[in-house]
């Protein structure tokens, strides 16, 4: 069942996802060669808590860290370790929080130190079909809308499009109705309307579109070990539009980088 949250709702969901954004943010401070990821689960770990909030992925389904963080060919829910990342790596960093009664849950792929051109585009494909999905999340749209743009801008550049996990609906639960797959058809699956918030998150493989699932229960990897990038959104639709209760803000105010791109989604323009 889809749960449509009231402007009340939505506004405790901002302070959620923004202690994410915010976090996020904090983390991109120290992205650099020779940290581990078990640092950063510490450090996000511990700016969640220090914000009156819990740290939503601690137990959840039993996993084991705050955080799930995935270099390289992982592609989602990686357990952080005393691993160093080094030059040339990337890292997806997905949090969540649990505050007000309600979920965030975002994730960002970064860069760690300099990158080789393809992996550079791997990154800058995934983020900006992450855009197009949320500009299909809007009246008269279905999900399957959502899904066929996010893959229809990925596969035109190669990419494999991971299936076998997907975006989902946000709320007072980590997962709600709709699951938001990163492919389909367009016109199909359930109708969006206004007030849903819907936790969109392109995994997008450079290689081939199957994964490995481990033993450890948790790591998914590409199947080819190509590098894999995860970027996701909290958005929700607001007469008929699409606007994002999470930002990337901050991690572009901590890395110096310049950016238009959730202008079009402002919540405070809703």
């Amino acid at each position: 069942m889809i749960i449509i949250k009231t402007r009340e709702e939505l506004e405790l969901m901002y302070q959620s996802a923004q202690l994410v954004s915010k976090t996020l943010g904090e983390i991109a401070k120290m992205i650099e060669p020779g940290v581990t990821t078990q640092k950063i689960n510490d450090l996000g770990d511990t700016f969640i808590r220090d914000h009156g909030a819990y740290p939503a992925f601690l137990g959840m389904y039993d996993f084991p860290k705050s955080l799930c963080i995935s270099p390289n060919e992982q592609v989602v829910h990686g357990i952080p370790n005393d691993q160093p990342l080094k030059e040339g790596d990337i890292v997806s960093v997905d949090v969540g929080v649990y505050m007000n009664g309600f979920y965030g849950d975002h994730a960002y792929s970064f860069k760690i130190g300099d990158v080789t051109p393809e992996v550079d585009k791997l990154l800058k494909i995934t983020k900006e079909s992450l855009y197009e999905g949320i500009r299909a999340f809007k009246k008269g749209n279905r999900v399957g809308d959502i899904s066929y743009a996010i893959q229809e801008f990925n596969e035109k550049h190669g990419y494999g499009v991971v299936r076998e996990l997907c975006g989902h609906g946000l709320g007072r639960d980590m997962h709600e109705d709709p699951q938001v797959p990163n492919y389909g058809r367009r016109g199909t699956g359930k109708a969006l309307k206004d007030g849903m918030v819907l936790a969109i998150e392109p995994m997008i493989n450079m290689g081939t579109r199957r994964v490995k699932f481990h033993n450890d229960g948790w790591t998914v990897t590409s199947r080819d070990n190509s590098y894999s990038a995860h970027f996701e959104h909290n958005a929700t639709m607001i007469e008929g539009k699409p606007r994002l209760l999470s930002t990337f803000k901050y991690i572009y105010d901590a890395l110096g980088i310049e950016s238009d791109e959730e202008d079009e989604f402002l919540w405070e323009n809703a």
